[in-house]
């Protein structure tokens, strides 16, 4: 396969997530190429952890800083546990939350044949095991690790269908492999547990039901210049048009993203239901895309459990941008 560093384009192929479909996306993996795939939170863009210019690939094909780490999928914990070192916090989250939308970020193993480039040259690296039927056969028929930030270009807005995923990298990736819509719809939570849990993005899995299981607060994150997971840019997430957040009437020349009682031109849930909302965000904020939205007003969203994934993402999409 040509390497992407120099964004060469090549055509790309719509597998069907069955026994062909997966013995090839193992195959492209295998060979250095980009396959994107389903998991319950968004589509993930993959390639094999291990190589160095298929991870270059992913930086290339989504214009992403190199010093934003990656995500690691892997099949299962024991997977998990052959590139990091656990702790007790991290194997209690764990066994609470995996297969799911849960990213831990951990002391690396020596010798565990990562990338440097997955981990943007940190110690430590975020890991996940998925829960979706599709992802989970992927990471089977390739038999490695996978490394696999959202399948947009970077600073977009996250895909959740095949479809999104094809209009933002067709002609940048080797394939994608359909699997249907994201249950979820925002990304997963990410805990850094290479000490005291700290919460490093807001996510799939509340705050509320990580503390739970943990039996203490989780801390809140230093501010660094460097992030230190995915998902902690100011400016990301973000679609065409400027957003204005927390408003309750548009104003002239504005698109309005409504929420509960607050009806807008597109509405993330008219019920108020915090759960469709994070299945919706991504979508229509594509749509708004597609309807030349070029000023979005977006109604309140209440500040707690999956609130909380969807109000930090965006305030990331209306963040000031260079």
């Amino acid at each position: 396969m040509q390497s992407r560093n120099d964004n060469a384009t090549s055509e790309t192929s719509l597998l069907l997530a069955d026994d062909a479909g997966l013995a090839k996306a193992a195959e492209l993996l295998r060979s250095g190429g980009l396959v994107a795939f389903p998991t319950e939170t968004v589509y993930g863009l993959g390639a094999d952890a291990r190589q160095s210019e298929a991870v270059a690939s992913i930086y290339a094909a989504k214009g992403r800083p190199s010093f934003n780490p990656l995500i690691v999928h892997v099949a299962d914990l024991a997977a998990a546990e052959a590139l990091v070192t656990f702790t007790p916090q991290a194997y209690r989250l764990a066994q609470a939350f995996w297969p799911g939308a849960l990213t831990l970020v951990l002391p690396l193993r020596t010798g565990a044949g990562v990338s440097s480039l997955v981990t943007a040259g940190l110690d430590t690296l975020a890991v996940r095991v998925p829960d979706h039927p599709t992802a989970q056969a992927v990471l089977s028929a390739f038999g490695g690790p996978v490394a696999a930030p959202s399948a947009n270009p970077s600073g977009r807005i996250s895909p959740t269908t095949a479809g999104h995923v094809m209009a933002g990298l067709a002609g940048r990736i080797d394939a994608i492999v359909d699997g249907g819509s994201c249950a979820v719809g925002v990304e997963s939570t990410i805990v850094d547990v290479t000490g005291d849990p700290v919460l490093l993005r807001a996510g799939g899995v509340p705050q509320d039901a990580l503390e739970a299981a943990l039996g203490a607060a989780l801390k809140r994150p230093q501010a660094t210049a460097q992030p230190t997971s995915p998902g902690q840019l100011a400016s990301h997430y973000a679609p065409l048009g400027a957003v204005r957040l927390n408003a309750t009437t548009s104003q002239p020349g504005e698109t309005l993203l409504g929420f509960g009682a607050v009806k807008g031109d597109l509405t993330l849930s008219a019920a108020g239901d915090l759960r469709e909302a994070a299945s919706r965000l991504f979508d229509c904020l594509h749509q708004l895309d597609a309807m030349g939205a070029q000023s979005i007003a977006v109604a309140p969203i209440p500040d707690q459990g999956l609130g909380a994934a969807i109000n930090d993402r965006l305030r990331r999409a209306a963040a000031p941008r260079d």
